[in-house]
């Protein structure tokens, strides 16, 4: 389950139904209610915030997103980089110490460990959505 608050149109999360869990974007928010309609590319569904899951921050999440993987040899680092846009964490699937930036804005440490909390960072400093492209 994540917080209302945390959720913006755009995000994608999991959803839960009859046992079923999918994926999707957010399309629209009813905060009256705490509902968060979920194109899940079957169709739109309104969902009760319990049943909505982040998708945890991982390579393969990331390399879904578009980013682009670069390893460092002599030091073990990972960068992921999005056009000008850049994540830096210390070794392969350490998640937690992620260093992020775009341009002259740097983050260290920020609390992101799920994908809708990046996408919620990379709209901040770059102005810009962040989701899957169609190919």
């Amino acid at each position: 389950m994540l917080p209302f608050n945390q959720i913006k149109i755009g995000n994608l999360l999991r959803v839960e139904y009859k046992h079923q869990i999918w994926e999707g974007e957010v399309v629209n928010l009813n905060a009256d209610e705490q509902q968060i309609c979920v194109d899940t590319g079957v169709q739109e569904f309104w969902f009760d915030s319990k049943d909505v899951f982040p998708i945890p921050l991982n390579d393969a999440e990331l390399l879904k997103l578009n980013f682009v993987k670069q390893v460092y040899a002599d030091t073990g680092e990972v960068k992921y980089s999005k056009d000008a846009f850049r994540l830096i964490i210390p070794s392969a699937d350490d998640f937690l110490n992620i260093e992020m930036w775009y341009r002259e804005d740097r983050r260290h440490h920020p609390d992101v460990h799920a994908i809708h909390q990046l996408q919620n960072f990379y709209r901040e400093m770059t102005k810009m959505h962040l989701s899957k492209e169609l190919v």
